[in-house]
């Protein structure tokens, strides 16, 4: 959801020649997964154009191909930490730091709340568009 949401801004904004944009996996649970219907539901309902999207793993190579590395929770953090050995040039963050909040974009795997998920990741993704600008 997060990659579409933050595509669309760029669009919006006429950026799209100024970001690479992709979306990784943490971890190999969901690996080559399509999206959620919830998450298609609610990209629908926002008018937020989306393409079919499989799960991949996120590699040691991501680390020197992107500039940031956003992550939606502490969880992922670490994980991406230990994949790269560490984030030597201060690339990961959590997305929800660009708006001023310490904590976790809601998970609607827990709580299946797609509606609460799509207002963090809009919000976060907003003031990280905002921040590039």
């Amino acid at each position: 959801m997060a990659e579409m949401i933050m595509k669309h801004l760029v669009h919006q904004a006429g950026r799209d020649a100024d970001f690479v944009i992709d979306s990784a996996a943490a971890q190999r649970d969901a690996i080559g997964c399509g999206m959620h219907r919830g998450t298609r539901q609610i990209l629908r309902h926002y008018n937020i154009p989306f393409t079919e999207h499989y799960a991949r793993l996120a590699t040691r190579a991501d680390y020197s191909d992107y500039d940031l590395i956003i992550c939606m929770d502490e969880e992922n953090i670490e994980d991406m930490q230990y994949l790269f050995s560490g984030d030597g040039e201060g690339k990961i963050r959590k997305l929800l730091e660009y708006c001023g909040l310490s904590r976790d974009v809601a998970d609607p795997w827990y709580t299946g709340n797609f509606e609460e998920t799509y207002q963090d990741l809009m919000a976060g993704c907003t003031a990280l568009l905002g921040k590039l600008s």
